[in-house]
């Protein structure tokens, strides 16, 4: 197959992928992306690398369509910035990060659609936050963090209608297997296939419990491709509901670049609310005007 036939391949498979809406934006320290293809003798496109370019690509774009993507405020990123805000609420720091990495610690339910909670975790630093929007309907959309052209991304998710459990440490893989299904597949069931969890293990940090799961599963898209993800999660229950963050890449950055990164994104995990008076930084929404 020629490399043009390869090309009108993937463009089919980014358009039925996602929405122009999906798009992530240019937002603030964006790194400048180049990918570059292999070419043979006889001047045609290795198939190989330019099979592994669209399968970056088309991972890149689902893991920037799981959630609605606005610009991020210069509000908490920054290791620092992220601690004072903490300890603003008298929380624990963000600590046991690798050097070179940036943090944030930002409220998740400022609009009343949602009870608030501070999420908090470190991401290397040329990583891109992206945060929930707000309209006078409320909410839409989580806090997330990503290398969005390579598809390396850290999202939170919050369970839809799972009530508060006393230790999450109690909970059976078959529990971690579906509150992960159902952060992945928010836009439809029929994006994945052949999702496992491969390993299961309790965290205790700051008065916080985790578990820490490792998990596989092969990424669908529109025109036929097939992407290889793993990935780490970290499933905790605050407040009166579950919350968890998880972080995943194509399986081949997983195994010879990634995997440390996302252990060390959801080893940094917190999520708070128990005790906390969320007041001042809550958003106040202006009445329509009839």
């Amino acid at each position: 197959m020629t490399a043009s036939s390869f090309l009108s391949a993937a463009c089919t498979a980014l358009a039925l992928l996602s929405p122009a809406s999906a798009f992530a934006p240019s937002p603030i320290n964006h790194a400048s992306t180049k990918s570059s293809l292999a070419m043979s003798k006889d001047g045609e496109t290795s198939r190989r690398g330019f099979m592994d370019t669209v399968a970056t690509t088309t991972a890149a774009i689902a893991g920037a369509s799981s959630v609605w993507m606005q610009p991020a405020p210069a509000m908490a990123f920054g290791l620092n910035k992220a601690n004072e805000r903490l300890a603003s609420y008298g929380l624990a720091g963000v600590t046991n990060v690798p050097s070179g990495y940036s943090a944030v610690a930002e409220i998740y339910g400022k609009g009343g659609n949602r009870s608030p909670l501070m999420v908090a975790f470190g991401f290397p630093l040329d990583w891109v936050v992206t945060l929930p929007s707000q309209d006078v309907n409320g909410e839409d959309g989580t806090i997330q963090a990503g290398e969005y052209a390579k598809g390396d991304t850290a999202t939170f998710f919050v369970l839809p209608d799972a009530k508060k459990i006393d230790n999450i440490q109690e909970q059976d893989k078959e529990f971690f297997r579906n509150a992960i299904i159902g952060a992945i597949s928010q836009k439809s069931s029929n994006i994945y296939q052949d999702f496992k969890v491969t390993k299961v293990e309790p965290l205790t940090a700051d008065d916080g419990k985790y578990m820490i799961v490792d998990f596989k599963y092969t990424l669908l898209t529109g025109a036929g491709f097939e992407v290889e993800r793993k990935g780490v999660a970290s499933v905790t229950s605050a407040g009166d509901g579950v919350q968890l963050l998880w972080a995943a890449s194509i399986a081949a950055r997983y195994k010879n670049k990634t995997e440390g990164q996302l252990r060390a994104i959801t080893g940094s995990f917190r999520c708070y609310s128990d005790g906390l008076n969320f007041s001042k930084d809550m958003r106040e929404v202006e009445p329509l005007p009839f």
